[in-house]
């Protein structure tokens, strides 16, 4: 292989074929160092510094990562595609296929209500937090006295496809410093979903957190009624048929990453939300901390529909992109969009190290690892992530939270040291959901799609009693009323 890219590089200096060779050796389980089997040798765009991904113009199961001017040939996971936009491997109706031509913005006119940048000396903690380039440690704490929390996150249904995956996660074996069992926050959406296993999640003291109710496509651009439909009526299925009470409940994620500009940033703040967590970041050498948006976002907004009004009080939390040094795997928000398919466990753990330490070993911020289910079919993968697991759980100062959790450290920071009594990372916690049922109820339910003109059947298991008819839009207690949902906002109750 390193022989036939000398002999269409001749012109190679003897350093840039060593590069080439050590790369070749670095990523030679994800890529080809060859040609297209088509035979037309890819070039790297200009103007990119000869780095990043790029469509395969041939298909969009593929990319090529550009490595100082080289290309990788990479292929996606199975059953994903690469979107030339967000530049990762995601799912087939997201993709955007490529190679897609840029094109400059249309001039608009600016609104005249934007956020303003951070003033740090105006934003104080408990309520607000913003610095300049959002890298700043809250309450100017040094690194070494900084917890390092880690969130796990997972999003989607919960069901017999993936509640034993997550059981083994969270086997009881892993602890944090205090002695507590570790936790995860779930972003939960409602199709296939049992919400007889939610409860049992929750009761065990995981986080519940809305995704939507249908995942659709396009969220992004609706109004203030869709927003409230879906991510309201998704934390109302889960009061009413998990046990879980509204305020338990305060985190939201888009579909897809894909924020609702102002729209939903104002229904999450009406309905007292506490947080979001839908605002994909770059690829930083520095990651950054969570914030409150009373300002400007300090990064660049990856879907480019983030709120651009000042919205009090209500914190994001960041998608981090995921990557190591010679983005080996490409860079993600989510980690099952990097391409380690093709990895054994050991490489995984090697990879999820790399990435971590960019956080442990510069300012701490809280290291998010964002999962949807297909992770966890990849034997590997799922190995990887167990054996990084434990290695985290064995370093000094790190901690196992949910986003709320690490929230409230964030609001009144303190040194990592007086952590072991700490009152809120404590695991004696008495008002949980109740202990889900022995055996719960097994709904068949009718189903007619608003999009459809036919009646087809869900099924559904809950402790609580059957609903009359599948849950959905607008009748989220599956009363077989259409339109009988009509939110209010707190703020006008």
């Amino acid at each position: 292989m390193v022989k036939g890219a000398m002999s269409r590089h001749t012109n190679l200096d003897r350093t840039m074929i060593m590069r080439s060779f050590i790369l070749c050796a670095i990523l030679f389980v994800n890529v080809q160092c060859q040609k297209d089997k088509e035979g037309a040798e890819y070039v790297c765009p200009e103007g990119t510094q000869g780095n990043g991904n790029f469509a395969d113009p041939a298909t969009c199961r593929r990319f090529y990562q550009c490595v100082d001017g080289f290309p990788y040939l990479n292929r996606c996971p199975s059953g994903l595609y690469f979107d030339d936009i967000s530049k990762y491997c995601t799912f087939k109706v997201e993709a955007r296929c490529g190679p897609i031509a840029t094109t400059p913005a249309p001039i608009t006119e600016a609104p005249t209500d934007l956020a303003t940048r951070c003033e740090p000396a105006d934003c104080q903690l408990p309520y607000c937090f913003c610095s300049k380039d959002g890298t700043l440690i809250p309450g100017g704490l040094e690194p070494e006295d900084t917890p390092q929390m880690i969130m796990l996150t997972f999003d989607g249904a919960v069901n017999l496809n993936n509640f034993d995956l997550y059981k083994k996660v969270f086997n009881g074996k892993l602890r944090n410093p205090n002695g507590c069992p570790i936790r995860g926050t779930f972003f939960l959406s409602h199709e296939y979903s049992n919400y007889a296993m939610v409860q049992k999640l929750a009761h065990d003291g995981h986080e519940m957190a809305t995704g939507t109710i249908s995942q659709q496509q396009g969220l992004q651009d609706k109004g203030y009624e869709e927003w409230a439909g879906e991510m309201i009526g998704m934390r109302e299925i889960m009061r009413k048929f998990s046990n879980i009470s509204r305020s338990e409940v305060v985190g939201a994620r888009a579909p897809f990453l894909k924020p609702g500009r102002n729209t939903q940033f104002k229904v999450l703040e009406d309905f007292g939300y506490i947080y979001d967590s839908s605002v994909g970041v770059p690829p930083l050498a520095i990651p950054v901390w969570p914030y409150t948006l009373d300002y400007k976002i300090a990064h660049e907004c990856k879907a480019g529909t983030c709120p651009t009004k000042s919205f009090p009080g209500l914190w994001e939390v960041p998608f981090n992109a995921h990557y190591v040094a010679t983005y080996e795997g490409g860079h993600c928000p989510y980690l099952d969009q990097c391409v380690l398919h093709n990895h054994d466990s050991d490489d995984v753990l090697d990879w999820l190290q790399e990435d971590f330490r960019r956080y442990y070993e510069q300012n701490r911020a809280p290291y998010m690892m964002p999962f949807h289910t297909n992770w966890f079919q990849i034997k590997e993968l799922e190995r990887g992530l167990h054996k990084f697991l434990q290695w985290a759980s064995e370093q000094e100062d790190v901690w196992f939270v949910t986003v709320t959790q690490a929230l409230t450290w964030i609001t009144e920071p303190r040194s990592a040291s007086t952590l072991n009594n700490y009152e809120a990372w404590k695991c004696d916690k008495k008002d949980l959901p109740p202990a889900a049922c022995n055996i719960s109820n097994k709904c068949a339910l009718p189903f007619k799609h608003p999009d459809t003109n036919f009646t087809d059947t869900r099924y559904m298991e809950t402790c609580t009693e059957c609903p009359n008819q599948y849950p959905w839009l607008g009748d989220s207690g599956g009363t077989g009323i259409p339109g009988k949902d009509n939110y209010i906002p707190d703020n006008l109750k």
